[in-house]
C-alpha cells in the first residue's frame, strides 16, 4: 500500500463523503497540533476506528481495509503523533489518545465507533474501552500490548531478539532509546517487500513467514513501515515510552465490552500479554489460538474477529 490503494481520492485536507472504494486523505487540526487522518467507507456506515503498531501510520494493512470494506463500514485511522504527519506530542502517554478519538470522531459526525488495535495500537484501543465508552462501543485488542508492570507478568520473555533490545533500550530512557531507533532508522526507511523477512528475522515465525508470502502483504507492510517513520522516529519513541510507562488509565477496568485474540506463537507480542489480558479484564472475550503468529492474525482472522467484535 502506497500513499493511497486503488480508487483512492486525496481531497486537500477535505474529508468530504468518502465511497467504499476511496480513501479521503486529511490533516485535522487539534488544539496546536495536526493529525494526519485517513476515512473509508460509506458517510452513514457503521464505524470502525483502527489504531495502528508500532512503528506504523494512517493506512492500515489491506486485510483490514478488505475486512471493513466487506462489511460496508466507515473505516477511520490516524498517525499517532510523531508518525507521518500528525505533529509530536512531547511526553504522551497512551490515555492521550483518547482526546484525539474524540476529536476525530467529532470532526466526522459519529456519535460512537467500535475500535480495534493491532499490536502497538491494542493499548489506545483499550483506553477507548476505559475512558470514552461513551463513544465506544467495543474494542478489539489483536495481539495486544499488556502493561509493562503488570503483576505476574514477565513483559519481554518471549519475545524475539530485536523487541528484547528494543524495550530494554525503552527502559533505561528517551536518549538510549533514539539512539537504537535512529540506528534501524536508515534500513526500516527504505525497505521492501522482498527485504522485509530477513530486517525481522528475530521477529517471525514460520506461519508470519509464511503470510508475508501471501496476497502482497509483505509490500504492504514494508510500505507501512516506511510511510511510519517519514518524518523521522519520535512516533516510534513516544510510542515505546508511553508502552513501558504508566499508561494513564486502569486496564483491568473497561466500561465498554473488550475482546482479545493472541496467537501463541507471535515473538512480536508474546502469548503471556494475550493470556494475561484475557485473565485480568473483567468480561473479555477471548480467543487464544494455538499456532497464530503476530502478522498471520490479521492475515487469517480478522474477518472473524471483526465479526465477533461487531456482535458485541
Amino acid at each position: 500500500m502506497s500513499g493511497l490503494p486503488p480508487g483512492g481520492v486525496r481531497t486537500g485536507g477535505s474529508v468530504g463523503t468518502p465511497t467504499i472504494d476511496g480513501v479521503a486523505d486529511l490533516l485535522l487540526p487539534v488544539g496546536d497540533r495536526t493529525l494526519d487522518v485517513a476515512v473509508w467507507g460509506p458517510h452513514h456506515g457503521a464505524a470502525l476506528v483502527y489504531h495502528h503498531g508500532t512503528p506504523g501510520w494512517r493506512l492500515p494493512p489491506a486485510p483490514v481495509v478488505a475486512a471493513a470494506r466487506r462489511r460496508g463500514l466507515r473505516l477511520v485511522s490516524w498517525s499517532r503523533p510523531g508518525y507521518a504527519r500528525s505533529t509530536r506530542q512531547l511526553g504522551r502517554t497512551v490515555a492521550d489518545v483518547v482526546a484525539d478519538l474524540r476529536a476525530v470522531l467529532d470532526h466526522l459526525g459519529i456519535d460512537r465507533a467500535h475500535v480495534v488495535g493491532w499490536s502497538g495500537g491494542g493499548p489506545h484501543a483499550l483506553a477507548g474501552a476505559v475512558l470514552a465508552p461513551d463513544r465506544v462501543a467495543g474494542a478489539l485488542l489483536l495481539a495486544g500490548v499488556a502493561p509493562s508492570s503488570a503483576d505476574g507478568l514477565d513483559w519481554t520473555a518471549g519475545m524475539g531478539a530485536d523487541n528484547i533490545a528494543e524495550f530494554g533500550a525503552a527502559r533505561a530512557g528517551e536518549a538510549p532509546l533514539r539512539a537504537f531507533l535512529e540506528a534501524a532508522h536508515d534500513e526500516l526507511a527504505a525497505v521492501t517487500g522482498d527485504e522485509l523477512a530477513a530486517s525481522l528475522a528475530s521477529l517471525l515465525p514460520a506461519v508470519d513467514l509464511a503470510s508475508l508470502e501471501r496476497d502482497g502483504l509483505a509490500d504492504d507492510l514494508a510500505a507501512g513501515f516506511r510511510g511510519a517513520i517519514s518524518s523521522g522516529v519520535d512516533g516510534w519513541l513516544d510510542d515505546d515510552l508511553a508502552f513501558v510507562s504508566p499508561w494513564g488509565f486502569d486496564p483491568t477496568e473497561p466500561r465498554a465490552p473488550v475482546h482479545v485474540w493472541q496467537g501463541d506463537a507471535d515473538l512480536m507480542v508474546p502469548f503471556a500479554h494475550g493470556e494475561w489480558l484475557a485473565g485480568r479484564v473483567p468480561g473479555a472475550r477471548a480467543r487464544l489460538l494455538p499456532g497464530e503468529g503476530h502478522l498471520s492474525l490479521v492475515a487469517d482472522r480478522v474477518d472473524e474477529a471483526l465479526d465477533a467484535l461487531l456482535r458485541g
